[in-house]
């Protein structure tokens, strides 16, 4: 993880405790996409004393300055994702919530065609497909 502290402070942002523990539960995480409350739980299971609050507001704070990014998928809670600078879109599944991110040049492509078909000049666009899982063993099931 690089240097979180001066990333912090390039920001604009105090590297205060609170905020350094969140960014780094999203450097460790294998999950890419956390809730607040996800967020809140890593930090209980390492024995993080801050508090839901502490980090809603944090989060709210990196969104802000440009740190992390904010996704509502089809569950209507906010997830947060680092900010990493390239564009990707987004495959959520219906059955788990599992998300996976993926890139598609000819998808990318086809949305810049269809927005200059209507005469618009693309600037960002946020792409998220909902689907059912087709694996038989799939590996982010909930088991029962």
């Amino acid at each position: 993880m690089p240097n979180s502290s001066q990333n912090l402070k390039e920001m604009g942002l105090k590297a205060t405790l609170p905020r350094m523990k969140v960014l780094e539960v999203f450097h460790k995480s294998p999950q890419r996409h956390l809730s607040a409350e996800d967020v809140y739980k890593l930090l209980l299971a390492e024995q993080g004393d801050v508090g839901l609050a502490t980090v809603y507001r944090v989060l709210t704070q990196f969104e802000q300055a440009g740190l992390l990014k904010r996704n509502h998928f089809e569950s209507g809670k906010a997830v947060f994702e680092l900010n990493e600078g390239s564009h990707h879109d987004h495959i959520v599944c219906l059955d788990c919530g599992h998300v996976e991110e993926f890139y598609d040049a000819g998808i990318e492509q086809r949305q810049d065609a269809v927005a200059a078909e209507r005469g618009f000049k693309l600037v960002e666009h946020s792409l998220s497909l909902y689907a059912n899982c087709a694996r038989t063993e799939c590996p982010h099931r909930k088991q029962s």
